[in-house]
């Protein structure tokens, strides 16, 4: 057979293949989307949501629309990036949530609490913005298995949201001078197992961990890859602050832990980049009498 004649012949067997390929995909695709209740999702959220058929993903939105938020002096919206929101996937049987939570200050630890008991990681928290007025973070969220397990744990952290909302931030007046630090270490020591050392007028514990940068470099304690507390005030009267460097494997049983004891979550994020085992850090405050305060950061402190 000529050439010239058999180059069109091919392409057309070509492109049925391609298509007869892509029409046995598309009933998987649209079995995936299919295979989510939507209705459902929102009757357990409690929020509207919109089905993105094209990546087979369900999204509930909340929008912030009670936040008064100006930043840098611009009076923002909820559509300026201020509107809690959560998605839906299906593989298999199992579903995935992923989403990103508009949270005021006096907001965080209660809504974080209840996404940790209710089947919901929390995976970061931070700002989003500088200058805000009040100070606004977004708690990013997670979660693989059961589509009504997870759905209502997310209904629950809107709800939460919601019975938190327009609460005043407690501020609170000052009590001491951590500079006037009063507290004896000895009780400390015996707790954490390590003596606590003096830093100015406070006491601080440092303990290391160790990782591989991509470079080949290994970094641990005095690099910086470290989980720490300092002590300060009276021993009836103290504060504990710090920061936490776990594996991604211990993060959310360290945030229970602390949330348990009362602490409260300032942050999580990532120092590095490029890093193996990757680390997450997270920074905390607590306040209460300084044994507690010690009991509870030893009872959170990862036991690999």
């Amino acid at each position: 057979m000529n050439s010239m004649r058999l180059f069109p012949i091919l392409s057309l067997a070509i492109a049925s293949l391609l298509t007869a390929n892509a029409m046995a995909q598309e009933p998987t695709q649209h079995a995936a989307a299919a295979s989510l209740d939507t209705a459902k999702i929102e009757q357990l959220t409690g929020a509207k949501g919109k089905l993105d058929s094209a990546e087979n993903v369900f999204r509930v939105a909340v929008p912030r629309n009670d936040l008064a938020v100006s930043v840098a002096g611009v009076k923002m919206t909820a559509a300026t990036g201020f509107t809690s929101w959560a998605s839906f996937t299906q593989a298999g049987d199992k579903t995935m949530v992923m989403g990103d939570i508009v949270l005021a200050e006096d907001q965080i630890n209660p809504v974080m609490s209840t996404a940790l008991d209710n089947g919901v990681e929390v995976t970061a928290l931070h700002n989003h913005f500088l200058w805000d007025t009040p100070k606004v973070m977004f708690m990013h969220i997670g979660g693989t298995g059961d589509v009504d397990t997870l759905a209502t744990g997310i209904g629950k952290v809107f709800a939460k949201i919601r019975e938190t909302a327009g609460t005043k931030p407690k501020r609170k007046a000052k009590s001491f001078d951590a500079a006037k630090t009063s507290l004896d270490p000895k009780p400390l020591e015996q707790i954490l197992g390590v003596p606590p050392e003096k830093t100015g007028e406070v006491y601080k514990v440092t303990i290391g961990r160790t990782t591989q940068m991509m470079d080949g470099h290994s970094v641990g304690k005095t690099m910086g890859v470290n989980t720490w507390a300092v002590f300060a005030g009276s021993d009836d009267k103290a504060i504990v602050e710090g920061d936490f460097a776990v594996l991604e494997a211990e993060l959310q049983g360290v945030l229970k832990s602390l949330r348990a004891s009362g602490i409260a979550i300032t942050t999580i994020h990532n120092h590095m980049v490029g890093e193996s085992p990757r680390i997450v850090f997270l920074h905390y405050w607590g306040e209460g009498h300084a044994v507690d305060l010690a009991k509870a950061f030893k009872a959170a402190l990862p036991k690999s």
